[in-house]
């Protein structure tokens, strides 16, 4: 059964849960904040359906509740960090701060981080950095987890790597996040789940046939295809190949370096300043000018127009901070198990 919450009594479940499980309390908060920000964007596999998964890393002792990260290098604009196994969801919107400050003096700020648990939503992180009125461009990637075949192949070789941008305009920020493979390990698990076929071509079978059922996946070992499916994968290729040299190798922290690793992420933040380059209003100018054209095309169905990447996930959000975050059938049972777990109260449905 779905049900409703709202979203700061989420967020206060969440983070108590986490606190419970041995997480400092600023840390839980951020995670928790995390976690949710997923789910009002409508990244429901990405949002606080991984609470479970973040309490039980952290009862294990295989995230850490506290401390913080170690800076490797440091340059003008550029950051390497070791998370030493901090959530990925205290880390990122950290990393994305600290590029937007290094980029409000610099022009430009970069970080890439190893060894954080696992980032959930790029999504959530991106208006941190349009809010300021800065650009931003996420990467992530998981070394120690093989799902996507290249192209050509049909055995696992990348992880489902995500990638997101945003980018300020003088409405809303265009958002995006996307997999560099035909879909996320997660919407796999979630259609096996619901017993259901994906809406795709996903799957390539350990044999080479492809397929949309899920269970070829979960149950017999095949690989999700690259973005660009049967027939376009080199394109998806070409970019698994992209954001892992762009964060495995930066970071050097590579498959070899991280066979115990689990699902924990290195993650490649850049945030650009447009008044480094041509300014803000001339940014903003180009930019409104190309969405304009983007809405006027000519669409397939009269019935759906095109629409901008993030107007669906703003959308979201709206209606749920108005009527309250819908959990699904899937999370909600999840949610009350752990409240039963960890002896904290569950939050009341709207």
């Amino acid at each position: 059964m779905a049900v409703r919450v709202h979203q700061q009594d989420l967020i206060k479940f969440s983070a108590k849960c986490l606190r419970q499980a041995g997480a400092e309390e600023n840390i839980a908060n951020t995670m928790a904040q995390s976690l949710v920000w997923g789910d009002l964007l409508g990244f429901r596999t990405h949002g606080v359906r991984r609470l479970p998964y973040n309490v039980k890393q952290l009862q294990s002792g295989a995230m850490r509740g506290s401390g913080e990260v170690e800076v490797l290098r440091q340059r003008a604009a550029v950051e390497t960090w070791d998370a030493h196994q901090l959530s990925g969801l205290y880390v990122a919107p950290k990393a994305v701060q600290r590029a937007c400050e290094m980029a409000s003096s610099a022009g430009t700020g970069t970080i890439v981080v190893k060894g954080c648990e696992h980032v959930a939503s790029l999504a959530a992180y991106l208006q941190i950095a349009t809010n300021q009125g800065m650009l931003v461009n996420l990467m992530a990637a998981t070394p120690a987890q093989e799902s996507v075949a290249p192209a050509g192949g049909c055995s696992r070789v990348f992880s489902p790597n995500p990638y997101a941008i945003g980018v300020p305009t003088s409405a809303d920020p265009v958002l995006l996040d996307m997999s560099f493979s035909v879909t996320a390990a997660g919407k796999v698990r979630q259609a096996y789940e619901r017993n259901e076929r994906l809406p795709w071509p996903a799957i390539i079978s350990k044999t080479g046939e492809i397929s949309d059922d899920p269970k070829v996946y979960i149950e017999e070992g095949g690989a999700i295809l690259p973005l660009g499916g049967g027939d376009l994968g080199y394109k998806g290729y070409g970019l698994c190949l992209q954001s892992e040299l762009w964060t495995l190798g930066l970071s050097g922290h590579g498959r070899n370096d991280a066979a115990a690793d689990g699902e924990q992420n290195t993650l490649f933040v850049q945030v650009l300043d447009p008044e480094a380059f041509a300014g803000t209003v001339a940014l903003k100018r180009v930019t409104d000018d190309l969405l304009a054209r983007c809405r006027a095309a000519t669409p397939v169905d009269a019935n759906q127009p095109v629409r901008i990447p993030g107007s669906g996930a703003l959308a979201n959000y709206r209606e749920q901070v108005e009527q309250g975050v819908l959990l699904d059938e899937l999370t909600w049972p999840r949610l009350i198990h752990y409240a039963e777990k960890l002896a904290v109260t569950l939050p009341k449905t709207c």
